[in-house]
């Protein structure tokens, strides 16, 4: 089937993402990088079924990421039913890509499985109710989405995380029929992109001087290279018709206060009334 994202060439996808700051390239191309490096969200998804056995190897995929001490301290909840995604989609703020997504897959950060490990066998999970335990659920949740959101490119499918499904968390658990100790951390949108709505172009990302540091953190440069990326956001916004207010005001209001919040300020205290006890 033909892809209906392309994958460029290496050098052409290290410019897509960089623009002129991109590095040079001088490792021959891989499948994996060439999928990696094309990554878009799609929001806009066609009404075709996906090709059977897709859940089971995103899920192989996903089972393949790291896991800390072999925890295994997350799960997921594969939804097709139109219904269900219908009300996940009102309490994520009515975001479409909810409702037109053939599978929609909701990662959980889950310590209930080893709390009832240990009841069986008589002994306590003392150390579940900690902050740490609740971060190692966290992670091990976003490594196994990323690994699944990867093969599903790799298979051509379009993907779009879905961050608002912690607006609601007590809501969400409770259409999703979620024990204590367990607690939605995202969402992922799975399905064929839609060719007549086209995705977005390939978003540019602050250069690697900015976040790469070598042996000791360096901030001392931060602020040129941040004026230098805002002319390839405003250029990035103008060609999908957006406001061209480019990143750093966009940050900014993002993080000026809890409104930007969406409701999860009260995030911590939710967690702590659904059984986790971030001690």
């Amino acid at each position: 089937m033909t892809n209906p994202i392309s994958k460029p060439s290496l050098s052409a996808a290290l410019t897509a993402r960089y623009g002129k700051d991109a590095p040079q390239a001088s490792l021959p191309t891989t499948a994996v990088l060439d999928s990696m490096l094309a990554h878009r969200t799609v929001r806009a998804f066609d009404s075709r079924p996906l090709p059977a056995g897709t859940l089971e190897a995103m899920m192989a995929a996903a089972q393949s990421a790291p896991t800390s001490s072999n925890l295994q301290t997350w799960s997921v909840v594969a939804i097709e039913d139109a219904d269900r995604r219908e009300r996940l989609s009102k309490l994520c703020g009515n975001q479409a890509q909810i409702r037109e997504c053939p599978l929609l897959l909701v990662f959980l950060a889950d310590l209930s499985r080893n709390d009832r490990l240990a009841e069986r066998a008589g002994e306590s999970a003392g150390a579940n109710p900690y902050f740490e335990m609740f971060l190692v659920a966290a992670i091990d949740a976003a490594l196994a989405a990323q690994n699944a959101l990867v093969a599903a490119e790799a298979m051509d499918l379009g993907t779009c995380y879905i961050g608002a499904m912690r607006n609601h968390p007590e809501a969400v658990a409770a259409e999703l029929g979620l024990p204590p100790d367990v607690s939605a951390v995202f969402g992922l949108c799975v399905g064929w992109p839609d060719t007549a709505r086209p995705a977005a172009a390939v978003k540019p990302r602050l250069t690697q001087e900015a976040v790469l540091f070598r042996e000791r953190y360096d901030s001392s440069a931060e602020a040129a290279l941040l004026e230098r990326y805002e002319p390839e956001m405003r250029a990035f916004q103008a060609s999908q018709g957006i406001a061209e207010v480019g990143w750093s005001k966009t940050v900014r209001a993002r993080v000026k206060g809890i409104e930007g919040l969406s409701g999860r300020h009260v995030l911590k205290e939710t967690l702590e009334r659904m059984g986790f006890g971030l001690k």
